[in-house]
């Protein structure tokens, strides 16, 4: 693969993730933890705190397994 194929792909993945609101990375966030997914690469990135994910709707039981991230 050629040096622009594979500059082009990763720019691809950041692009993403940047077009995401705060708001939409809760809700994202919820939707893994209730799908028990991983969710840590987001709430480390847009800095969540448990009390906006206990408001979004996440059970408290996931919230504490996370506690190494939050």
């Amino acid at each position: 693969m050629g040096k622009a194929k594979k500059r082009s792909i990763v720019l691809g993945k950041h692009n993403q993730l940047s077009n995401i609101s705060r708001t939409e990375a809760i809700s994202i966030v919820v939707d893994r933890i209730l799908k028990n997914e991983s969710a840590a690469e987001l709430i480390t990135l847009f800095g969540l705190s448990a009390e906006e994910l206990l408001e979004a709707g996440a059970d408290y039981e996931h919230i504490k397994s996370l506690r190494g991230i939050l």
